[in-house]
């Protein structure tokens, strides 16, 4: 594994530095202050220096568009999945939008696949067949029909795994940055505290070692995706495939990302959307509101029945 140097010093930010005791995101805020963590709403947070130790970004995706473009998206988006939302959210404010540089790691390695499959050919044959009419007579037909015939294949697929970005923060999942991607990294950029200054910058709080067994893991599914394009033939099946990584590289980034965490309801877990602050991709998941799905359907319901009898009513009054 070769993991990329990294240093002590000259933090993101020269800002200060909190921990949310929340959900554990260690934030920088330059030029910035706020009384609530971006990722889970919470306002316990702890002022402290920051870690040594943990790795510098050494390239930054920006942002793209400012908070009022940012708003405009989740204004439509939310606009779009009320109809059914829990009540409660209509005390959410889109001005709790907080834009957020969150680490992450960049993997790339090569990659060594030892496969086996069962590759589909197609061919047509023509076949005959009877049919029986209503009286009883019987036609022979004949038609083309499409067959399939198997054969085994193995052998060893060699590919160069790239832009895998795998979440390098406590405080947002790989799962959930996996829904707003991808990045466009050909307009990554170098570091430079400049161009993270006045945003909020959370410092990388997974170890390296684990970064890197998420990135082998998206690593591995990208390379069963790539097998199913390559393999030959009209359909493939049982493909089953072992893979070796080697010339990995596990470089620390900064991706942008507009964060809306607004906690509704106590005793619910904060609702979190996330939209990439470079293409505008929106992800989360609106509560719903069982009462309402319930109205709905009893309206329905109500709909159909008063459809039907009025069926049946007319019904009647045409046989008269």
């Amino acid at each position: 594994m070769a993991v990329s140097g990294v240093s002590p010093t000259d933090r993101p930010s020269g800002g200060v530095t909190f921990a949310c005791g929340q959900c554990g995101a260690t934030l920088s805020f330059d030029g910035v202050r706020t009384q609530r963590c971006p990722y889970c709403d919470s306002p316990n947070f702890v002022e402290r220096p920051p870690t040594a130790g943990l790795p510098d970004p050494q390239f930054v995706v920006t942002f793209i568009g400012d908070a009022a473009v940012a708003r405009r998206s989740l204004d439509r988006w939310l606009g779009s999945r009320t109809m059914f939302a829990d009540s409660a959210l209509r005390n959410a404010k889109v001005e709790d939008l907080r834009g957020v540089y969150v680490p992450a790691y960049l993997y790339s390695a090569v990659a060594r696949t030892e496969y086996t499959a069962q590759i589909g050919e197609n061919y047509q044959e023509t076949e005959t067949y009877t049919t029986t009419d209503a009286q009883g007579k019987s036609t022979t037909q004949t038609r083309t029909v499409t067959r399939t015939e198997y054969r085994a294949l193995a052998g060893e697929h060699i590919g160069y795994v790239s832009d895998v970005i795998v979440t390098a923060s406590r405080g947002l999942g790989n799962a959930e940055l996996q829904r707003i991607e991808p990045f466009d990294l050909k307009q990554m950029r170098r570091f430079a505290a400049p161009l993270v200054s006045g945003w909020i910058t959370e410092e990388f709080s997974r170890e390296s070692d684990e970064c890197i067994k998420l990135s082998r893991g998206e690593a591995v599914d990208q390379i069963g995706a790539q097998l199913g394009r390559f393999m030959p033939g009209d359909s493939y099946s049982d493909l089953t495939y072992k893979t070796r990584v080697s010339w990995e590289s596990l470089d620390p980034i900064l991706v942008p990302v507009w964060v809306f965490a607004v906690n509704y309801r106590e005793d619910k877990d904060p609702l979190r959307i996330l939209i990439n602050g470079q293409t505008g991709e929106i992800a989360g998941k609106v509560p719903l509101s069982p009462f309402k799905i319930v109205l709905a359907i009893l309206a329905g319901l109500a709909l159909i029945a008063g459809a039907l009898v009025l069926l049946h009513y007319f019904g009647e009054h045409h046989q008269r």
